[in-house]
């Protein structure tokens, strides 16, 4: 369990039993933005890799539920990733919380977290999100999260569904020089 005293939330790696919560954060109005709602096999398979992300400890990523500080209800998904993005190795973060959970504070607090778990692996200097630019809320985490938006990319997500996304940057290591 990973929070601090002030955040409202705890990240908790993924495990067998958060298949629910991902059938949850596949709402049409979560995915509108990524495409669209998945299919069952779809996230049946998405399942089997967030398990595997999290048993994994070479420091290719993570996947967490977010449940929130005072309680065991989860109320959304958050990981991090590696990607190659313009020719370096990076980390990606990503998150969804649930509705009714929206707006207040979770996912800023969440992605907060993930950044202090993708630092600690100490193998990527950058940690990017990429919202679409229609995404007013994920738009809005990466800025009070303290990542700096670099400029707009074409992004494919799913395969094959291209993406007007904005390309914000985390520095996971601002004190070292590039």
């Amino acid at each position: 369990m990973e929070h601090t005293a002030s955040s409202p939330v705890r990240i908790e790696a993924w495990s067998d039993t958060d298949l629910e919560l991902l059938r949850r954060a596949n709402a049409p109005e979560l995915m509108a933005h990524l495409g669209g709602s998945e299919s069952e096999e779809q996230l049946m398979a998405r399942h089997e890799r967030y398990v595997a992300m999290s048993a994994d400890r070479t420091g290719r990523g993570r996947m967490f539920r977010i449940a929130l500080a005072d309680g065991d209800e989860a109320v959304g998904t958050i990981g991090f990733w590696e990607r190659t993005w313009q020719g370096r190795e990076v980390y990606e973060t990503g998150w969804a919380v649930l509705p009714g959970h929206q707006g207040l504070g979770i996912a800023t607090a969440a992605t907060k977290a993930v950044a202090e778990q993708a630092r600690a692996e100490q193998k990527h200097r950058w940690l990017h999100a990429y919202p679409s630019v229609d995404n007013g809320a994920s738009n809005a985490v990466c800025r009070k999260a303290g990542f700096t938006l670099i400029g707009t990319c074409d992004f494919e997500y799913p395969p094959g569904h291209a993406l007007l996304t904005n390309d914000w940057r985390l520095d996971l290591a601002p004190d070292r020089a590039s």
